[in-house]
């Protein structure tokens, strides 16, 4: 159920009192944000925003026939080195915004008869982004919130989100610890996704869709094939099917290619095969999933 302003606006107030010892995401920095500190995500008090817009390349079910309202925010709390989007998640394209400014793009992307307002790599700015909705609800916003996120995420701060985030898309990037400290910068990455994804589908459970085909709430789970199994698919896909739900909707994506410092890495310095990808699929199959890929 959907909480009221009131409690949106105390929750956003919340999370902006953890910026004064940020601990949103699990890098746990600590630094005071709102003086602008600058921890592992390198952002401070203020979000900054790389674009906005209508997106048409996102998943049938978020993108409908008019778009899904994307604001894809700078920075990331990951450092996966094969990034296609580096230029914002690690270079730090991207201008200052304050929550007024946030709020007038997911109004503008209503106004376009977007179908969801879709945050792209959120986690290291829950707070402004709260901030930023709760104006937006308070204007007139009706539009489902898409959590579009790495996997790396705090239950603390899932937890705040229940009744506001309507609809999670996380990836589940990797099964491995040491493939996510060699990619990632992330060791723990395969524990705390699984926590995250379980906390998300306890929250909002499997993808649900209108008459249209478009999602309307859920958790909706993206997967990268990687080349030579790196990603660790068939982990992935068990754990899904067997501790989230087999009728979990899963995005097997086959778009990899060398972005970044990528080309520069043994393994990671080609595309996926064909077959890599057929294989991947295969195997959602066999352990029990159905829906997307």
């Amino acid at each position: 159920m959907a909480v009221s302003l009131d409690t949106l606006q105390e929750v956003a107030a919340q999370a902006k009192g953890i910026l004064r010892e940020c601990t949103l995401c699990p890098r746990n920095c600590r630094v005071n944000r709102l003086e602008d500190q600058l921890g592992y995500c390198q952002i401070g008090r203020q979000a900054q925003v790389a674009s906005y817009g209508a997106h048409f390349g996102e998943e049938p079910p978020l993108v409908g026939r008019c778009g899904s309202g994307t604001i894809f925010f700078t920075r990331c709390n990951l450092r996966c080195l094969f990034c296609q989007n580096y230029d914002i998640s690690q270079l730090g394209e991207g201008a200052p915004a304050e929550e007024e400014r946030l709020a007038e793009m997911m109004l503008s992307l209503q106004a376009q008869r977007c179908h969801n307002i879709n945050l792209v790599t959120p986690t290291h700015v829950v707070a402004q982004m709260l901030g930023g909705l709760f104006i937006a609800r308070s204007k007139g916003l009706q539009l489902p919130i898409v959590y579009n996120c790495g996997g790396y995420e705090s239950l603390s701060t899932l937890q705040m989100l229940e009744g506001i985030i309507e609809i999670y898309m996380p990836d589940a990037k990797y099964a491995s610890d040491e493939v996510a400290r060699e990619l990632s910068d992330a060791p723990d990455y395969p524990s705390i996704m699984k926590e995250a994804l379980k906390e998300m589908h306890r929250q909002v459970g499997d993808l649900q869709m209108n008459d249209q085909g478009v999602a309307v709430a859920g958790l909706l789970v993206r997967h990268l094939v990687l080349p030579y199994d790196l990603a660790g698919t068939r982990e992935i896909m068990r754990f899904l099917a067997q501790e989230i739900s087999p009728n979990t909707y899963v995005n097997i994506m086959d778009q990899y290619r060398p972005s970044f410092k990528a080309p520069y890495h043994l393994r990671m310095s080609r595309r996926i095969t064909s077959s890599e990808y057929r294989e991947a699929v295969q195997i959602a199959l066999q352990e029990g999933l159905h829906r997307g890929f």
